[in-house]
């Protein structure tokens, strides 16, 4: 079931994914990449473009401003996919420059388009066009006639580069700009005698997202806006994890004092687990939001106790992220400490959320603080919290046996509020948790319905860098389920197009990759114990067991009791039920029981067996859970085959829920049953007293085959030939009852292995 605690990681610094920096000492300076910029909004004034050449060019001019610094190559690239002819005029402006003399430079600049009389184009001083021309100009005019010299030798520098042979596999690379303090727009005018010693910088530029050196302000904020947004909304399209590591490092290293950058560091070390680096950055940003100064010169001594609180509420859940649930505690109880001394009502309701869910992932009830939660929040006017705390109270009831409709209104009244507030993230959880509750209750088809609702849902986030939000948690629930429902099916080549989707979506370093191996890993083991390949599904339990304890505990348990070894199941089953009745996991509970008593039937502990049976039944219908009572149902019709004119009557009424939601295993074993009661109700183990009845017998076992062949379950397939050679014998069908019994014998002889009697099997 999609959880609802990830939603409660909290920053002030961030508003919808971007983080709003001031970049403190990182200067502004002209560069050969900004010339080629300024020649493109050049061509744009000066040229005739189409209309949806000059829509997708206007769309690439902001990127192009505020973006990282580009190669030549790179460059003209990206113009010529928007319009190959500007990009043309683009490359000749820059040829006219770099091959000829600093004066065609000069010319390029003095015919440049005034932003204060340019009323009818683009270079308005208003627009952005038109600001970043005012700036340029005003750096250009700013600089000596030697800061001018050596922009002129690195645009030359810039330019032939992307032309130059590549040498031992390398790319040629364009020029370094001069010096930042030759480049500095505040400095005064530079004084020669200390300059005609310095070497022309044409070092190369290396080509990276970044460039090795100190950044322009907007640039730097520009690389944390866009790889804070991608971390949130598609992982897939940001830097690396070694990539924005060294990334940062580089620009901590010209400035150690940039919190924002600290930040990122630590939700970049959240991605690959690392505790002690996240921890390490988490600490640094808010040490060095407190010394900026930032919070204190606006609210005073306000905003430095403001700082605190939130940073022992961040480390807080970052304890609980990893596990640490004394650590957790320990900085949540600091949190309330603060906040209760500022009197910060909103620090204290993300406190309260925090508390009740690190109960619940304690184990604890934490029902009383999820209520008193949702009502303070309510009260403080958050409905955010307010609705998180709804949806814990969801997720508990239906573990709890709730009833559906019970919890599906609860959803349909905080849906309510989520579209009122536009809250898009709880909208999707909403839709998860609909997902996992219909799952739950057996209901495939309406589960179905509500993950493709999630998946087909336009995104209500500010769609910036052409990202939707998909990469959360709720959508990886979602594909998840989707991945199971078509494994069910016995549709394997769904399944994994589903998987391929969310390896690639949810890299295996990413928060939650651990959802979709689990499931990749429980869809392997059972198509193998399907086929009966149990030498290759043991090596999976191992691999279950490190993402889930109690799953790969239930497993083993399966895998032991496939190859008869009956003590050490039922002892792995004992451990595993004492376990989910402490933690209070009763669908667990109830496979486990019916897996024991799975065991007792074929040891003959029918006595022992029943008991069971009837308790996982009664448990199974106070907490509706239809898959669990169908499965209880057929262990309780193979009870009553001594009477079986009452075990077809009570399968009738059972049966209708297994073949509409039911997998395809479900049905066939559902199908299986059917025919041996109407087998047995006809007399048609000796002699068919009811000839119809007899051939309804034929039919179902002909549906039942087909489910387990689209399965390639080869054990009950053997059954089915076995009963379906009975059944001709007995109606004088001799070719027919000759091709079961060869195709009961030829199973027999593959699989090579002796199966109890038929009328031991559950």
């Amino acid at each position: 079931m999609a959880s609802v605690h990830e939603s409660l990681y909290f920053n002030p610094m961030m508003t919808n994914g971007v983080v709003h920096v001031n970049v403190f000492g990182i200067k502004d300076w002209v560069t050969p990449y900004k010339i080629s910029v300024l020649a493109l909004l050049y061509e744009m004034t000066a040229s005739k473009i189409t209309l949806p050449e000059r829509r997708r060019l206007n769309q690439l001019i902001l990127p192009l401003q505020q973006g990282p610094d580009l190669t030549l190559g790179q460059f003209l690239q990206t113009v010529e996919e928007c319009c190959p002819q500007t990009a043309y005029a683009v490359k000749l402006r820059l040829h006219e420059m770099a091959d000829g003399e600093l004066k065609d430079m000069e010319y390029f600049f003095s015919t440049l388009p005034t932003p204060f009389t340019a009323f009818d184009s683009e270079a308005y001083k208003t627009s952005v066009v038109g600001l970043f021309m005012r700036h340029m100009l005003l750096a250009y005019n700013k600089l000596s006639f030697s800061q001018v010299y050596k922009l002129y030798k690195s645009l030359q520098h810039y330019y032939h580069s992307h032309y130059a042979k590549p040498t031992d596999g390398q790319e040629g690379l364009p020029a370094l700009v001069a010096d930042d303090s030759d480049m500095d727009l505040t400095s005064a005018e530079d004084t020669v005698g200390d300059r005609t010693g310095k070497e022309e910088m044409d070092t190369p530029l290396h080509v990276s997202e970044l460039r090795r050196g100190p950044l322009s302000q907007k640039q730097a904020e520009y690389f944390l806006a866009r790889q804070a947004y991608l971390l949130k909304n598609d992982e897939n399209k940001a830097l690396k994890p070694a990539a924005l590591q060294e990334e940062l490092n580089n620009m901590l290293k010209f400035n150690p004092d940039f919190a924002e950058a600290h930040y990122l560091n630590y939700l970049n070390s959240m991605r690959v687990q690392d505790i002690f680096l996240s921890a390490h950055s988490l600490l640094h940003y808010f040490d060095r939001l407190i010394l900026s100064g930032n919070e204190g010169k606006s609210n005073g001594d306000e905003g430095y106790g403001r700082s605190l609180r939130y940073a022992a509420l961040n480390l807080a859940s970052l304890h609980c992220r990893f596990g640490h649930y004394h650590q957790a505690d320990l900085a949540l109880q600091e949190a309330i400490r603060i906040a209760q001394e500022s009197n910060d009502h909103v620090c204290l309701q993300h406190c309260l959320s925090w508390l009740y869910t690190l109960q619940q992932m304690k184990g604890s009830d934490s029902t009383v603080l999820t209520e008193d939660s949702v009502k303070m929040a309510a009260h403080f006017c958050l409905p955010y919290l307010a609705s998180l705390g709804i949806q814990s109270l969801v997720q508990q009831g239906a573990t709890l046996g709730k009833t559906a409709h019970k919890l599906m209104d609860a959803l349909k009244d905080t849906d309510i509020l989520h579209w009122k507030h536009s809250l898009s993230e709880l909208i999707e959880i909403s839709l998860a948790q609909t997902t996992s509750i219909w799952r739950m209750y057996g209901k495939s088809t309406m589960a179905l319905q509500q993950a493709q609702l999630l998946l087909n849902m336009s995104s209500l986030e500010p769609v910036n860098f052409g990202v939707q939000q998909n990469n959360t948690e709720a959508f990886t629930v979602a594909l998840c389920h989707l991945a199971e429902l078509h494994a069910e099916q016995g549709l394997y080549f769904a399944v994994s197009e589903i998987l391929q989707h969310l390896k690639e979506q949810f890299p295996p370093h990413s928060q939650h990759a651990k959802l979709w191996m689990l499931c990749d890993l429980k869809i392997q083991f059972e198509r193998h114990m399907n086929e009966g390949k149990y030498h290759l599904a043991e090596p999976l339990v191992t691999a279950i067991s490190a993402l889930n304890k109690t799953e790969g505990l239930f497993r083993k348990a399966q895998v032991l009791k496939a190859l008869n070894r009956s003590t050490e199941a039922y002892s792995i089953l004992k451990r595993l039920q004492v376990h989910c009745e402490k933690t209070k996991c009763t669908e667990m509970v109830i496979r486990g029981m019916l897996a024991t008593a799975g065991l007792h039937w074929e040891s003959s502990g029918f006595s022992t067996a029943l008991p069971l049976l009837l308790q996982a039944l009664a448990s199974a219908r106070q907490h509706h859970l239809q898959s669990l009572v169908s499965r209880n149902r057929e262990t309780d019709f193979t009870l009553m085959l001594g009477v079986p004119e009452k075990a077809l009557n009570v399968l009738h009424e059972a049966i209708e829920p297994v073949l509409a939601h039911g997998a395809v295993m479900e049905k066939g074993r559902a199908l299986l049953l059917t025919a041996r009661c109407q087998m047995a109700v006809t007399g048609a183990y000796y002699l068919p007293a009811d000839f119809h009845l007899a051939v309804l017998a034929v039919d179902t076992l002909n549906e039942a085959a087909a489910y387990f062949s689209k399965l390639n379950c080869k054990e009950r397939l053997r059954d089915v030939h076995y009963l379906q050679a009975q059944l001709h014998h007995s109606l004088g069908q001799i070719s027919q009852c000759n091709k079961s019994a060869m195709l009961f014998r030829l199973l027999d002889q593959e699989l090579q292995s002796a199966a109890p009697p038929f009328s031991m099997r559950l």
